[in-house]
């Protein structure tokens, strides 16, 4: 089990944990089984408008086993960079919400809301109240001369019904065309989240999960760290499957009991890759699938062979197969 192998487990929020304000089925189950066979949890998250207080508090209420130390955020990794390349108590102007301005208080850093103050630095963070004053103080002191680091770059956040609305991606886009310059990011999947989640857990073997390639999965992949993907947030297995290499997960599983799930090895032999009772090989332009047995090892046999390539494969390679394992 997984269990066995990481000593901590960190692990993306929403589409991971809970959906929207609604806890995923199972999750609280299997985060307790892991916690209890001995593996850390550490909640990481790219949103900045939250203190760690306030998502463990929020965790705590869907049954999440977490307290605030088990609670990473952007917020936290773009303080620290700052507090090592400003002097203690340096002036950071924060175009965000109250949990940007106590990440950098907790850093020995003075938060500040005007580029007349003197800013040695600009740090934005996503917050739904962010007023356009704000963001043009920030402008400002980027022209003149503040160093610009953003808590992360995406460019949605997603919400409870409807499409995604603009994240923090979108509005640092702002002060960015205004001013020429682009920001340092510090959240997922860049290292610097990465390297604070270590630091904070002091983990050994951390195991990545999330269920988004381009933040979670590419992450892992920039930190030197194995992956878990779970299939309960935006991504489905013909995404994985046609993913590029920076976003092929090292585990897949339907949702977070793949923490408590035995992996058999997956096998190759005559450029047939084996799992589980299912063997994957090309034929014919296309990945043949034959066996029986959990189609979840039948998906493991299918990534193998649909990776064997660094180039993508496309989504007919493989559509047939996905079928055939009730998971297209």
């Amino acid at each position: 089990m997984l269990t066995d192998t990481y000593d901590v487990a960190l692990l993306d929020l929403d589409g991971v944990v809970y959906r929207g304000h609604h806890p995923i089925e199972k999750a609280a189950e299997a985060l307790a089984e892991a916690r209890g066979r001995g593996m850390r949890l550490a909640y990481v998250t790219n949103n900045a408008s939250r203190t760690p207080g306030a998502v463990a508090a929020l965790l705590t209420g869907m049954g999440v086993p977490a307290g605030e130390e088990d609670v990473v955020t952007s917020a936290q990794s773009a303080a620290r960079l700052l507090s090592e390349k400003l002097p203690p108590g340096a002036k950071v102007l924060a175009v965000g919400g109250t949990a940007l301005r106590h990440a950098l208080y907790a850093r020995g850093l003075t938060p500040v809301s005007t580029a007349a103050e003197g800013p040695e630095a600009v740090v934005q963070g996503f917050s739904p109240d962010l007023s356009y004053g704000l963001i043009a103080q920030g402008a400002q002191a980027v022209r003149n001369g503040a160093l610009f680091v953003a808590s992360n770059g995406d460019f949605t956040v997603p919400v409870n019904q409807g499409p995604p609305k603009p994240g923090n991606g979108s509005l640092t886009k702002v002060i960015e065309y205004a001013t020429g310059v682009a920001p340092v990011v510090t959240g997922k999947p860049e290292i610097p989240l990465h390297r604070e989640s270590i630091l904070r857990t002091g983990a050994e073997r951390p195991l990545i999960v999330g269920d988004r390639l381009d933040t979670d999965i590419e992450g892992a992949h920039n930190g030197g760290a194995d992956s878990l993907l779970v299939f309960t947030g935006v991504t489905d297995p013909l995404t994985a499957l046609t993913a590029a290499p920076e976003h092929r997960a090292t585990y897949l599983a339907p949702d977070l009991t793949g923490l408590l799930t035995a992996y058999p090895d997956v096998t190759e032999e005559a450029e047939a890759y084996g799992c589980g009772g299912w063997h994957a090989r090309w034929q014919d332009g296309a990945v043949r699938l034959t066996g029986e047995g959990d189609p979840w090892h039948g998906l493991r046999a299918l990534a193998a062979a649909a990776w064997r390539a660094p180039e993508p494969v496309p989504a007919d390679a493989v559509r047939a197969a996905l079928t055939g394992l009730g998971l297209a």
